[in-house]
């Protein structure tokens, strides 16, 4: 389709929705959502859109300081029993009276296995109703981040889940669909009037809630917009009143626009390639028997012969921080001073293959979204250019995040690109979930790269309890290094995420690449 058509075919979504008036926000980025199961999918851009109608018992203000939200007061009873008290007078958006069997029920669904959200309630063994507004957290240890993890820690209308048989999680990696993958019941000060994947997401203000937003926003049209160039068009047409998703050289030519504004600021998403290093046999390999990920000299040749600041300078334009941690600026347990990107060295990874038994090099496939991280499949490319040069050849399989997860979700890569941001503001979030060895619960769980490391498994179990800050951070910062130095993944860099708007357009940046509603004014 021609860019004019498309243009107009945004225009025409933007049509469809209700009259576009003061109180509208028109937002778009390039990402659409997975499922509106909120327990499914731990991916940003469908929390992002789901934290608007489901609510945790508490949650971040401007300041990314956590306040109450459903529950409006805790206190620790020991150091392993939490009592939560609930925010008496809600109800859901039919009506239905909020009490606590809906967190009870809603602890249940989350940790079912087919989802990848365990990691919201980790550490929490067990949860006792005392009344119908008092609940007692019973923690399996101390959890020094307890009120953190429990942000994303979505509670749904037990009733309405019952009543519509969708009492289970969504499957998602197997693409089965339930009730509440397309429908919603939340308590959050927005509804979710409806989603057609690919096209749009239609929100407006709940009159039950119990919550006052702080903006004047009564309605929200998400447009997902995959193609930059009819992304900008249609912010700089007026079909759109925000974009989260700047191409980035773009950003310099909407900056001098003076109907347009630009809020700068960094993302706590690091954005790092994942090799299978677990498998015996690696998979779309011209490499049979064995795998070459395995052997660290192979996975720090490819760390060496990435060009980080050629990315930064010539795809990102600037927008990006070069990465050796897996955890970004703003991070608890990120330290500058360790995050200092490996030279580029095609000599020496050449070396490493050599004495790795790869003197030729081998070839493998990446995998890689082509709509959901800044430049990702153009990153993607200009890696695959960057391993030829040690004789390293990867074919680039690209797709829509929907199904490229699916495939990440069921082992099925060789080695894939992946962008995690940290929900918590911790290093613990992104160690256990992404280094940590898989078992069945949140340990692990977006481990799809097979990584069985003993030494960081002992640190992150251990710092899952440490309530001492000095200890606990000394051990955040070991395991940082050790993930590091065994190259068990291999960072690119942390992105820098401008948002643009149109000058009558207030909100509060989000570095977790959140926008709220609630915090936002259009005039």
């Amino acid at each position: 389709m021609k860019l004019h058509a498309l243009v107009l075919a945004v225009a025409a979504a933007c049509a469809m929705a209700p009259a576009v008036h003061a109180q509208t926000l028109r937002w778009a980025a390039q990402n659409d959502i997975l499922t509106l199961d909120p327990h499914s999918q731990n991916h940003a851009t469908t929390n992002a859109i789901l934290m608007h109608a489901y609510e945790g018992l508490t949650r971040y203000n401007e300041k990314y300081e956590i306040e109450p939200a459903l529950a409006t007061k805790w206190s620790f009873t020991s150091p392993t029993q939490v009592r939560f008290e609930l925010r008496k007078g809600v109800k859901f958006s039919d009506g239905t009276p909020f009490t606590a069997d809906d967190v009870i029920f809603s602890f249940n669904r989350i940790r079912q296995p087919q989802g990848t959200m365990q990691i919201y309630v980790t550490g929490i063994s067990e949860i006792r109703k005392i009344d119908d507004h008092t609940i007692d957290v019973i923690l399996s240890a101390p959890n020094p981040i307890l009120l953190r993890n429990i942000v994303d820690f979505r509670i749904m209308s037990k009733v309405w889940a019952e009543k519509n048989r969708t009492t289970n999680v969504q499957d998602y990696k197997n693409k089965e669909e339930n009730y509440a993958s397309r429908n919603v019941m939340g308590t959050g000060p927005y509804r979710i009037l409806s989603w057609q994947p690919e096209q749009r997401i239609m929100m407006a203000r709940n009159d039950v809630s119990w919550d006052k937003p702080k903006g004047n926003v009564t309605q929200v049209v998400y447009t997902p917009i995959k193609a930059e160039a009819t992304r900008v068009a249609a912010l700089l047409s007026g079909d759109v009143d925000m974009l989260t998703d700047v191409p980035t050289q773009d950003i310099d030519r909407l900056r001098s626009d003076k109907k347009l504004k630009v809020v700068d600021g960094p993302e706590v998403r690091t954005i790092y390639f994942a090799p299978d290093i677990g498998s015996n046999e690696l998979k779309y390999s011209n490499v049979k028997g064995k795998n070459p990920f395995k052997d660290k000299r192979v996975r720090e040749a490819l760390s060496i012969a990435i060009d980080r600041e050629a990315i930064k300078r010539n795809i990102m334009r600037g927008l990006s921080v070069p990465a050796s941690l897996m955890v970004a600026p703003g991070v608890n347990g990120h330290d500058k001073a360790l995050d200092t990107p490996p030279k580029v060295d095609v000599a020496r990874a050449k070396k490493l293959l050599a004495d790795a038994g790869y003197p030729d090099g081998f070839e493998f496939r990446m995998n890689c979204p082509n709509n959901r991280y800044v430049n990702d499949e153009k990153i993607c490319q200009a890696v695959i250019a960057m391993w030829a040069r040690i004789g390293v050849k990867s074919q680039l399989a690209s797709e829509n995040m929907a199904t490229f997860i699916q495939k990440v979700q069921n082992f099925d890569t060789s080695l894939y690109l992946l962008g995690w941001g940290v929900a918590t503001y911790d290093a613990q979030y992104t160690l256990q979930s992404l280094i940590r060895t898989r078992t069945s619960g949140a340990d692990g769980n977006f481990n799809f790269s097979k990584i069985n490391d003993p030494t960081v498994d002992k640190l992150v179990d251990a710092m899952k309890t440490e309530t001492d800050v000095a200890k606990r951070n000394a051990m955040i910062r070991d395991a940082l290094v050790r993930t590091r130095d065994e190259v068990l993944a291999i960072p690119i860099h942390h992105q820098i995420r401008p948002w643009v708007m149109k000058a009558g357009v207030t909100t509060v940046h989000r570095s977790d690449d959140r926008p709220e509603a609630r915090f936002t004014t259009v005039k």
